[in-house]
């Protein structure tokens, strides 16, 4: 999509270790009309498989995740990183390492949101070694859920995530697939 990744040229930043910064539009301050083209895009893309609910992780997910629910008529979830006093006793929790933190992290989920029999579309902010979204599957499968297609706005290749994914057999679309960060340069695939 190349609004988004005309956003990443001017504004993105290669902090090293495989960290891009998009923090001005996506992670930290959101454009809502970036977000909702995006949203337009992966509703497009994914309009016909079926999906009953849009998952996605607590925090930098849930802008590309609700624009995209809104535009196919869905309800989100979100996996929270830490257990409210609101929701009961009982959750489907699992643990994965995050990149941009530094350390595992919690991904919990209240059964009144997760259901078996669910097709679950998955949306994210980055595919990268592909350990947030695997947690996001482990999550919807304990529920009895079918992950039915994945959608990453920014995609670092060059980090393997999708041949991780692949075994899943199911769509997976980026918007943006970033094939090399080196200094100051920012490289999509196919360019």
């Amino acid at each position: 999509m190349q609004e988004l990744k005309d956003r990443i040229l001017q504004e993105g930043k290669n902090l090293g270790g495989g960290i891009l910064k998009v923090d001005g539009f996506i992670n930290h301050q959101v454009d809502p009309a970036l977000m909702d083209a995006c949203g337009k895009e992966f509703a497009r893309r994914f309009r016909d498989i079926g999906a009953t609910k849009v998952l996605t992780a607590e925090i930098s997910g849930i802008a590309p995740a609700l624009t995209t629910a809104y535009h196919l008529g869905l309800p989100v979830v979100y996996a929270r990183k830490s257990k409210p006093i609101t929701m009961p006793d009982q959750v489907f929790l699992t643990l994965t390492p995050s990149h941009t933190k530094g350390r595992t992290v919690e991904l919990i989920v209240s059964p009144e949101f997760l259901a078996g029999g669910e097709r679950i579309l998955l949306i994210d902010d980055f595919l990268a070694s592909g350990a947030t979204i695997l947690g996001l599957v482990r999550l919807a499968q304990t529920a009895g859920a079918e992950i039915v297609a994945i959608g990453a706005l920014i995609e670092k290749s060059f980090e393997g995530g999708r041949n991780i994914l692949a075994e899943l057999g199911v769509p997976i679309e980026s918007l943006a697939v970033v094939s090399a960060m080196e200094g100051d340069l920012i490289t999509f695939e196919g360019d």
